[in-house]
């Protein structure tokens, strides 16, 4: 099994790396399908190294990249819930991230797993039912993040009004400095992490 996978980029999709395993001679290039920040992030010709998972099928071998232990260790117990598969947990690191995952499940908040394109209400509840004694959220975490969850919802809300989608709107979130607290400042910094 394929656990990590260390190289260079050598092209980059809005899901995907292409990782050259060769270094600088040439070598193996695999397509590896992560979270969209991770995407993001990496640029042609950034050094990378993402834990792994390979997903073994008839008709095709698919391999799953992530920046952190953490991650892989979330989306492997994404997995474990019927009816979610690599797709949509792939989708759910993508709008979420592992500390707002953890929260969302310890308190058990489906309606912020329903928002993740792909999820719907019932996998949503699925989700949380099956994995909310799995994994906990750090306490300092719970209590950074319970302040500004009504907050950050309203944010979000306001920006997919006007006009952004759920997943552009929640990245914009999760990137604001914990200073910043009222509605108005969140989504003031919101918007010109947009530009506008």
């Amino acid at each position: 099994m394929v656990r990590t996978v260390r190289g260079v980029v050598v092209a980059r999709f809005k899901d995907a790396l292409v990782v050259d395993i060769g270094g600088a001679t040439g070598g193996i290039g695999f397509k590896i399908s992560v979270p969209e920040p991770t995407a993001a992030r990496f640029g042609e010709g950034a050094a990378v190294r993402l834990h792994t998972y390979l997903q073994v099928r008839e008709d095709a071998l698919t391999l799953y990249g992530f920046e952190s232990e953490e991650e892989l260790t979330l989306f492997e117990l994404l997995l474990t819930v019927n009816g979610v598969g690599p797709r949509v947990a792939l989708s759910i690191l993508s709008t979420l991230s592992p500390d707002a995952l953890r929260l969302a499940l310890a308190n058990s908040e489906p309606a912020i797993l329903a928002r993740v394109p792909g999820v719907g209400k019932r996998t949503a509840e699925k989700i949380v039912l099956e994995l909310k004694d799995k994994i906990k959220a750090p306490v300092s975490v719970v209590e950074a993040l319970a302040q500004l969850n009504a907050v950050d919802a309203e944010v979000i809300d306001a920006l997919v009004a006007l006009g952004y989608s759920v997943v552009e709107a929640q990245r914009a979130v999760q990137s604001l400095p914990k200073e910043a607290t009222t509605i108005e400042e969140r989504l003031r910094l919101a918007l010109s992490s947009f530009g506008g």
